[in-house]
Formats: C-alpha cells, structure tokens, sequence
C-alpha cells in the first residue's frame, strides 16, 4: 500500500533532492485519475529549517508524523556525509522498516539510512563520489556504485539527484502499477523508466598511472587507439620483459593493460558519440572496436547502456564533423 508518505528533513537539506520527493508525491493529480497521496514533510530538527541554498522553511510537522507513514523518504543535505544524526530520527527509520513502511534516499540521504543501521546486510545505491567513503563508514553494507537505485527488503537508495526521480518513480510503479507510474512521469516530463546506470555520467573509466614509468607507453596507447597490440609489443617500448611490463603496469594503473585499453576505447567512444554525428559503425572502428558488435558489446558493460541509447542521452545539440 502506498498513500500516506513523509520526507524528512534536517538542516542544510538540499532544494532539489526535497522537490524531487515533493514533486512525485506531494502534488494532486486525481484531475487525471491518478492517486493523490497523503503527504508531509517533517523536520528532525525543529520548525525552522535552513536549506542548503541558503533560505528557510518553516515546517509544522515533527518526527512523530512518520509513525504512520506507508513511505518514509530522506532527501539529500549538504554535510551529510559527515555529520551525526539525531537518534530520534534513525530510531524512526527503524521502526518504519520493522513496521513494513519503506524507507528511500536520495543522493547522501543514504548517510541517515546508514547511521540508521539500515544498510547492514542490504544492497544500497550511491553516488559514485560518496560510494567508496560509505563503503568504508558501514562495510556490511553492498554499496554498488554504478546504478541509479537499489531495493532491497524495504530500503530503497538512489545515486545523485535525478536518480531519486528514478526510484520514487519506481516505487510507484510497484506498488501501483506502470500505468500510474507512467502518468505521473508525463505530467513531470521525464522518462518513466531510464536506460543504464550511472556508470554513464562518470568523466573517466580508469585512473592515470601514478608515475612516469609507463607514461610513455600510455600516451602511445591513446594516440594508437585503433590498433591492435600485445603485451609483448607494449613491453618493448618500455624496454622491460612482458612480465615486469605487466606487474608494473598493474602497480601505477591499478587495472591491466588489456583493460586500461578497453577503458581508454569506451571513453573515445563516448566522446564520439556526443560530439559528432557520425554512424555507430564508424565510431566502434574509430575508437578500436572493429565493428558495432563488439562496440556494443564493451559499451554495455562499462556504462551499463548502449551506444544508440547514450548518443540520445548525451549528444551534443550541434554535433561537429
């Protein structure tokens, strides 16, 4: 059952996250044969509450309102990733789940879920600047970083800002049904459903080396993204043995030269989708891939979406030759 949610606020809450919450939940659109929820924001911290924008909100509604909520939602809060939350608002998170309420974040809301003790033994969603920090702060919790949302036995956490549309959205459709999923998204214009993860929206796939030891040979890869090379042929550039070449490859990369490439090829990849116009078959030759199949192939399993899909995710509004 879903008709009675509340989001709860702290200071420093962030506008966007708590409009996203507001905006899925807390307008009615019964005019259209959709359900109008009984909705509330409630603050942990007293009437008046700062944004991170720096202007307040008076809210009326205190911690006691969740008690009887179907949906307990956490937006987003500047320094949430740091600081300590109020006992009374974790114990209230808990006792939403051990009720059969669902809990949902949005973006660092997934910080309370965790001081909350929620995410212990749970798959959680972050986004993929906070996700290592909170996979060290709660190490039984699952954090996969490169998804938009994650439900897991009544917990339900969402990666940075437009991914809390996404699991809001989801909920919804779950609970009832994607034709009113669907309306709702027509009303807020936005897809009901988002192909990918966020792995997607992240600038680089892999990290630089951290010495000149084979920096060398990694500013030839890239300029010679298109061939096709061997262990063997890089290590004689770098005047080592295959296997010194590997071992010291993997200690100033973190990853193998085999897969430093792919990552390197994807990112042309991206960049050619988004910027240029030309075809699919022509970008997987242009960045290595020889063919679209294999483009599509490598492409899905790095950014979790297909080439057609990110072109009309991210291409530019005019495209250069």
């Amino acid at each position: 059952m879903l008709e009675n949610v509340a989001t709860v606020i702290l200071d420093g809450v962030h506008p966007f996250e708590l409009g996203v919450v507001c905006e899925v939940f807390g307008l009615d659109r019964s005019d259209e044969g959709l359900p109008r929820y009984d909705f509330a924001v409630v603050s942990a911290e007293g009437p008046r509450v700062r944004t991170h924008a720096g202007f307040e909100m008076v809210v009326s509604q205190d911690l006691d309102r969740l008690e009887e909520a179907d949906l307990v939602a956490v937006p987003a809060g500047d320094a949430y990733v740091d600081r300590d939350f109020p006992r009374p608002m974790t114990d209230a998170l808990n006792r939403a789940v051990e009720r059969g309420a669902t809990v949902v974040s949005v973006c660092s809301g997934v910080f309370a879920l965790g001081a909350a003790g929620l995410l212990d033994g749970r798959r959680c969603a972050a986004h993929w600047r906070h996700a290592d920090l909170l996979a060290r702060r709660h190490p039984q919790a699952r954090v996969e970083a490169d998804v938009l949302y994650v439900d897991d036995r009544g917990v339900v956490t969402s990666a940075g800002t437009a991914a809390g549309i996404d699991a809001c959205l989801h909920l919804v459709r779950k609970e009832q049904g994607s034709a009113v999923a669907n309306g709702i998204a027509r009303r807020m214009v936005v897809p009901p459903h988002r192909e990918g993860g966020q792995a997607q929206y992240v600038d680089r796939p892999l990290p630089r080396a951290q010495s000149d030891t084979v920096a060398g040979v990694l500013s030839w890869m890239e300029r010679h993204l298109d061939r096709e090379v061997t262990v063997e042929e890089l290590a004689a550039r770098a005047h080592m043995s295959p296997r010194t070449f590997a071992r010291r490859f993997q200690q100033e990369t973190g990853t193998t030269p085999y897969r430093w490439l792919l990552g390197q090829r994807v990112l042309l990849a991206r960049e050619l989708l988004e910027g240029t116009d030309v075809t699919v078959d022509s970008v997987a030759v242009r960045a290595g891939f020889g063919n679209a199949a294999t483009l599509r192939h490598h492409f899905v399993r790095w950014t979790g979406t297909t080439p057609q899909a990110y072109r009309r995710t991210f291409r530019a509004p005019s495209p250069v030759a």
